[in-house]
């Protein structure tokens, strides 16, 4: 991939394979271009040359429909969680789904889901699903944005700087539900992250993106060294 903006280049040829299932976390340095690595993994951005294949499927050389397909396959957690300030825990979370259900969060058909994927990340729904983001903490901001990602049951899972802001407390909280919903869903997950020790944590293996490039990838034990 070759990304630049203004002239300025960001990513120049960064290549990079992650395997089913596996967690990759990417760090280095701020504004190294670990998040726009992120956003063109499902064309949030798009590279000046390069392409990401997903299963396969070429993400830019794709047709729209092909990619809402694509798309459906990734979740994606933004850094500050993004949420909607004006709509509830159980709207924001339902926006994860197709079109037809977000519309319908408090359906008995969508419902359920909200709820499951609130409670898989350890939110009580029924002490939430009405609240604004405005009401909640920052990690259980987090967390909400966590659920919208894993609601349409994703095959991929994106995460940008998902511990940013956060206390240790906090911190280590999210930490663990990365752990456990990468375990227990069986996905695929990339982790741009600044917390070297949460990197250690939760990864099968570490690149570190410097100065527009790939320096090392490898296993946590091997980065140590």
């Amino acid at each position: 991939i070759h990304k630049a903006f203004d002239d300025t280049p960001v990513l120049e040829g960064v290549s990079l394979t992650v395997e089913t299932g596996e967690c990759l976390s990417i760090v280095g340095p701020s504004g190294t271009g670990k998040s726009v690595l992120l956003k063109t993994t499902n064309a949030l951005l798009e590279p000046e040359q390069g392409d990401v294949f997903i299963d396969g499927g070429s993400v830019f050389q794709a047709t729209r429909r092909q990619l809402e397909r694509i798309r459906r396959k990734v979740g994606y957690v933004f850094q500050n969680a993004a949420l909607f300030d004006s709509m509830t825990v159980c709207q924001n979370v339902s926006q994860g789904l197709p079109d037809d259900e977000a519309r319908r969060c408090h359906s008995p058909q969508v419902l359920p889901k909200v709820c499951a994927a609130l409670e898989a990340v350890n939110l009580e729904p029924a002490e939430v699903l009405d609240e604004l983001p405005a009401a909640l903490s920052g990690g259980m901001r987090k967390r909400v944005g966590l659920a919208r990602a894993i609601i349409g049951q994703p095959e991929i899972l994106l995460y940008d700087e998902p511990s940013t802001g956060l206390d240790p407390v906090n911190s280590a909280v999210i930490t663990l539900l990365i752990k456990d919903i990468q375990q227990r869903l069986q996905v695929t997950s990339i982790v741009v992250t600044h917390d070297i020790q949460q990197a250690f944590d939760i990864s099968a293996r570490i690149a570190l993106l410097q100065e527009g490039k790939l320096h090392f990838v490898g296993t946590p034990e091997a980065f140590r060294d």
